[in-house]
């Protein structure tokens, strides 16, 4: 069988983002896909019109049904949207030794804030500890620290401060939000600091990036790929769909995750 990866995040009826393009990129890389919806949203590729964040009892169910049934090996966290969802899985995951990516979804493309103070603090107090890795972008870990990140210098120091502060196992910050014409993503690990660096690419097609990256890295230690290694499997795999991708509607396209 397929190693078995578990995504807990939002569902975007459109595909280009969340729960379905979480799917389409652990097939993508060769596992075994199943989902836990934490929010239903109306949106398409000109933006989000609105969103409904379902029950924590009904997200923890389903993530439970997944966890008593199927041989598990990593899970991805997306964008949860309250506290009590967010604290509703930090108890389903806590004690089951699991990779987990978390991708700290705080915004949607639009800028529509997906959590509040309240729940960005429950998912720093009882959902970070447990990760193997979290992702978030830059305006994230700005949010995180309480100040703006502006340079690789920044990202770095903000790096480390987020795996000492938060005790997740490492973190990546990613550098799509920075001006510059080399994008550089840079991880704290207990190893240190390691960074990813990739051209680029002039596309308004970038739905979805986040949740695609941080589900290609699941998918990675899913198969056994040490961190550093899945990581960067991942970035290369991501500039492939990026620059793949094309309007799949009348606004901002999707990612190609058939690259």
């Amino acid at each position: 069988m397929h190693p078995v990866c578990l995504t807990i995040a939002g569902s975007d009826p459109s595909g280009g983002a969340g729960i379905q393009a979480d799917l389409k990129t652990f097939h993508r890389h060769g596992v075994y896909g199943a989902a836990a919806i934490s929010l239903i949203t109306v949106q398409n590729s000109t933006g989000l019109k609105s969103l409904e964040i379902l029950k924590p009892e009904l997200v923890a169910a389903q993530a439970m049904a997944v966890l008593d049934d199927l041989p598990v090996q990593a899970v991805k966290t997306g964008a949860l949207g309250n506290a009590a969802v967010v604290g509703a899985v930090a108890k389903c995951l806590a004690g089951r030794g699991l990779f987990l990516v978390v991708d700290p979804v705080m915004a949607s493309k639009n800028g529509t804030a997906l959590l509040d103070e309240e729940a960005i603090a429950i998912a720093t107090q009882e959902l970070f500890p447990l990760a193997t890795l979290v992702t978030p972008n830059l305006e994230e870990a700005g949010l995180l620290l309480g100040h703006k990140l502006e340079s690789i210098s920044d990202m770095k120091d903000a790096a480390r401060r987020l795996r000492e502060r938060f005790g997740c196992a490492a973190v990546l910050i990613k550098g799509g939000h920075l001006d510059a014409q080399e994008l550089v993503d840079v991880l704290c690990d207990a190893k240190g600091l390691f960074e990813i660096a990739a051209p680029r690419v002039l596309t308004p097609h970038t739905r979805g990036t986040g949740c695609t990256y941080s589900a290609a890295i699941t998918a990675c230690l899913a198969r056994g790929i040490g961190l550093r290694e899945a990581i960067s499997k991942s970035r290369v795999w991501l500039q492939t769909s990026i620059e793949a991708a094309k309007a799949n509607g009348s606004g901002r396209g999707g990612l190609d995750h058939f690259a």
